[in-house]
């Protein structure tokens, strides 16, 4: 039995500088609120971010773990591919259109694990 788990986004078609918003927002709090957090934040990303909770939490019981005793350890976006096409503009010219997208890594870990490690010592 591990004492987390852990879920991964790859190529979320949003920016990465949109989607840290949200990410810093949940960071280091416990599933419960991040839940909350999540559902009431007005964010697009915010729904993404929830879908992919739900994946972590389910691999976390999976794995043996409550989701009660459950804390986000370590949120992170990072960027992924850019599709790149052009946009015809005046003159003859071309201007690029970029369209970002994000790769995010969720870890989980319980809430008990730090007590067991210093109770062990």
């Amino acid at each position: 039995m591990s004492n987390g788990a852990k879920a991964i986004l790859k190529n979320y078609r949003q920016s990465p500088r949109k989607v840290r918003l949200v990410a810093d927002a949940i960071r280091g709090k416990s599933v419960s609120r991040a839940e909350i957090l999540l559902t009431h934040m007005d964010k697009l990303a915010a729904k993404q971010v929830k879908k992919l909770l739900a994946a972590a939490v389910a691999n976390a019981k999976q794995g043996g773990l409550e989701k009660e005793n459950l804390l986000i350890k370590n949120i992170a976006v990072d960027k992924g591919f850019v599709f790149k096409k052009s946009m015809p503009r005046a003159r003859g010219r071309a201007t690029p259109i970029r369209k970002r997208t994000s790769h995010i890594t969720l870890e989980l870990r319980s809430s008990g694990s730090n007590n067991e490690v210093r109770s062990k010592k």
